[in-house]
Parts: C-alpha cells; sequence; structure tokens
C-alpha cells in the first residue's frame, strides 16, 4: 500500500494545485504512521542485536561442552605396536594403560549354501530355489519358522535376516554372467561350530561347506588361550579391539591408552576464543557508537552472568578456578591462556583438572557454567529466548498497527482524490461554459462591427 498520494490528474487549470493539497494531507495524515514504522525500525535493530548476542552466548557454550568432550575419550590417545594385527577404541569409562594380544586364530565362521539338484535360480527376484511357502531354520537344534512375503530368493534372504536367529543369509552367483546361477549362503554371526539347516517342508536344502571355530588370543602374557567367538573384544571396560591378523607365534601387540593434554589445552583456547567474542558482541552496545541495545538493562545482565561464569571457584584441590588452569583476565575482563602455569598445573596428571572441571549434569565448573548459560539460553525461559520472542511480539503488533495506519491514510487519500476530482470536474465544467459565452460575446461583437460598416 502507498504512502504517498496517487499523482492527482484533472482537466480544470487548478489540477496541480488540487495535487499539491492532497500530497500535504498525505504526508500530514502519513506522520503517525512514519513513527510507528520508527518504532519498528527500532524493534528490528533490537532484535537482530539480540540474535547475534544469543549467536555468541550459543558459541560459548559449545566451548563449555568442548571442554567437557576433552576430559571425555577424546582427551584419550590410543597406540597398537601392529596395526596389522589389530585395531583399538576407547570408550567412556577407559583408563589410561597397557595391554598385549597375541592372536594366535582369527576364529571362522560356519558357512553353508543352497545344495545342487535344487531349482536353478537365474534371476533371484521372480524365483526362489523351492517353490515353498514356509520353510524352517534350524540353528544348533533351534527351529525357527521362516515365512517371506514373496516366494523369490530375494524374499526368502529378507526373511531370513530378519528372523534374528544367529545366522545371515546372502546370495551368491556360481554360474556364469550369461548364465547366471544364484544360490543362497547362509552363515552363523558367531566364530563357532555351527549346525546350519534350512529345510522346505520336504527336503533339507543347505550343505555345509566350512565348519566354524572361535576366535583366540593370549592376553598379557598369558600361557591360555582365551576364545572368543567375535573378533571384536572388550579388552577393559572403554577399550574395544577388533582382531585383523593372526600375530607371529610368541609375538604380542601392544595397545598403550594414555592421557592426553592436547585436546584440553585446545578447549580451553576454544573456551577464549568464544569468552572474547561475547565480551566484544557486548561492547559492541557501550561507549561513543553504541548499538541497538545501548542503555538497556539486558546489557548489564548479561554482563553480569559472564562474570558469574568467569567467579567460579571450588573449595578443595589443586585448581580451583579458571586462573589455575592458566586463564588470565586483562584489564578489559578479556581471557588469554598462560601455558606455563596450564602445564603447570597438569604436570602431575589431569586429576585435579578433573575435579575442577566435573561433570555438566552434576557438579564442578562445568556445571555452574552449563547452569549460568542454560539461564540465558534454555528454549523455554532463557533471559535471551524470552528477549527475543518479545520482541518477535512486539514486532508483530507494531506491523498491526502499521497496516491499520496505512489503511486510514489510504481511505484519506481516496476520499479526498475522489473529491477534489469532484470540484476539478466542477471547475472545469464552469470553465467550458464561460469560454462559450466568452466565444458567443465575440462572435456577437464581430457581426454588429460587420453590420455597421
Amino acid at each position: 500500500m502507498a504512502t504517498s498520494s496517487t499523482l492527482f490528474t484533472g482537466a480544470s487549470r487548478y489540477a496541480s494545485d488540487f495535487q499539491n493539497l492532497i500530497t500535504r494531507a498525505v504526508a500530514i495524515a502519513s506522520l503517525p504512521l512514519n513513527q510507528l514504522q520508527s518504532v519498528k525500525s527500532n524493534l528490528e535493530a533490537e532484535s537482530s542485536a539480540l540474535s547475534k548476542l544469543q549467536d555468541s552466548f550459543e558459541s560459548l557454550q559449545s566451548a563449555i561442552e568442548g571442554l567437557s568432550s576433552a576430559m571425555g575419550t577424546s582427551g584419550y590417545t590410543t597406540a597398537v605396536s601392529n596395526g596389522a594385527v589389530l585395531s583399538a577404541s576407547v570408550s567412556s569409562g577407559v583408563t589410561p594403560g597397557i595391554w598385549s594380544v597375541e592372536v594366535t586364530s582369527l576364529g571362522a565362521w560356519t558357512s553353508t549354501m543352497s545344495k545342487d539338484g535344487l531349482s536353478q535360480v537365474s534371476d533371484p527376484s521372480s524365483e526362489n530355489i523351492s517353490s515353498a511357502s514356509s520353510f524352517t531354520l534350524s540353528v544348533n537344534g533351534v527351529e525357527t519358522e521362516i515365512t517371506p512375503d514373496g516366494n523369490t530368493l530375494n524374499d526368502l534372504v529378507e526373511a531370513i535376516n530378519e528372523a534374528d536367529a544367529g545366522v545371515e543369509a546372502t546370495i551368491v552367483n556360481v554360474g556364469s554372467s550369461s548364465s547366471p546361477d544364484y544360490r543362497l549362503a547362509v552363515r552363523s554371526t558367531s566364530l563357532a561350530e555351527v549346525s546350519i539347516q534350512l529345510n522346505d517342508g520336504s527336503e533339507d536344502l543347505l550343505e555345509t561347506l566350512a565348519v566354524g571355530s572361535p576366535a583366540t588370543y593370549k592376553l598379557n602374557g598369558m600361557a591360555t588361550e582365551i576364545e572368543s567367538d567375535s573378533r571384536t573384544l572388550t579388552l577393559a571396560p572403554g577399550l574395544t579391539v577388533t582382531l585383523l591378523g593372526t600375530s607371529d607365534p610368541g609375538v604380542a601387540t601392544t595397545i598403550t591408552v594414555s592421557r592426553s593434554t592436547t585436546a584440553l589445552s585446545n578447549a580451553l583456547s576454544a573456551l577464549v576464543t568464544a569468552y572474547n567474542a561475547v565480551v566484544d558482541a557486548l561492547d559492541a552496545h557501550r561507549g561513543k557508537d553504541a548499538g541497538a541495545l545501548a542503555g538497556q538493562s539486558i546489557l548489564q545482565a548479561l554482563t553480569n552472568s559472564l562474570r558469574k561464569l568467569a567467579a567460579y571457584e571450588s573449595s578443595t584441590g589443586k585448581v580451583r578456578s579458571l586462573t589455575d588452569l592458566g586463564l588470565v583476565f586483562d584489564d578489559k575482563g578479556k581471557l588469554s591462556l598462560d601455558t606455563t602455569v596450564f602445564r603447570s598445573a597438569v604436570s602431575e596428571g589431569t586429576q585435579a583438572v578433573t575435579d575442577f572441571l566435573g561433570d555438566s549434569s552434576e557438579s564442578g565448573f562445568l556445571k555452574w557454567a552449563t547452569d549460568v548459560l542454560d539461564s540465558l539460553l534454555d528454549s523455554t525461559d532463557g533471559l535471551l529466548t524470552s528477549s527475543l520472542n518479545s520482541l518477535k511480539d512486539e514486532i508483530k503488533a507494531q506491523d498491526e498497527r502499521i497496516e491499520a495506519e496505512q489503511d486510514r491514510i489510504d481511505r484519506i487519500q481516496q476520499d479526498l482524490l475522489a473529491r477534489m476530482a469532484a470540484a476539478d470536474a466542477l471547475i472545469a465544467s464552469l470553465e467550458q461554459q464561460a469560454l462559450y459565452m466568452n466565444n458567443l460575446f465575440e462572435a456577437m461583437r464581430l457581426a454588429a462591427r460587420m453590420y455597421a460598416w
């Protein structure tokens, strides 16, 4: 909708005067609208500024979470002396240590295949090795009824795999590309000697190709072999290894798990960067060139929350504050990491740091910082979230006021246009009559002069 008058076109000599009158009247009527639009512009600027502050605090929240991760599994390094024999990974609960594993056998899975003499399958999506609609799968004497959704080899394979009976089925081609012969292959999911058979009600369909056996290994120099029905082993809480190959006789592979301070140092550096970014974002609304939030109470509330986060102190332990970790505050409230102090804090291990940081849900700095940031960022009642939602409501209400005011101005403009058009038409009509009378008198004057001659 327009905020200025529509161009008035009239037939009288006063058309431009009417246009000026309409323009002035609409301009006067638009003064409240201009004020409403100015208020909306300020609200939008405040909303944009708060959104940027929210982004900065969310980055700080992520940096705090990074500290938690650095003290978790990402803070450990794992070294394997022979990667051709095994691989290792750590998870929650792992502790530093050294383990040695001699893999004496990788073990084997029991494997079977549909036997010769059954219906030959050249297209597993339309044919099957048997015309039966149901089958009995026997695994170590435990029978499971198999009822495929359709009568194709693909359907049979899918039904066996969905049965969760300790085996897995696939399709293999024992023929040529030009003359395929697709067979059903069923293999045990555990490394062990397993009896596997599939019966269609009239005959057994599988023959055993290989008998399985467990994987075996010696741990930490033990003379006795340990058996496993899987190549994935849990050697200790939080330590998992996967067997990849057999060891040379008598040669063990060493796994070393150690705590690294690199991840913690990087996490503290990320915290410094995120914290300083928040300080800059807040400072942008202070001073000579202050931003849209200058003088507003929320600015002080956010600043107090930031200071509260940084002021956490523990009552016990070698590390009691961020300063003890090497985080130094300058006269502008910004952070930097003193690596010398940090190295001293972790020189005797990271337990003191672990105790200080605690857990985000239970205790320590992480719990403190999480609570402070949740009070600002919680999706329901966080200060920043609530403030942004309130601004959005205000902007919406302002839009409704602007729309109503614009409608009022449009009605004024249309009314003026109608009135000016009527006045212009009347004046134009009078001008035409005056012109007619002037022309008539002029004609009569000329005629009188001609008769006088």
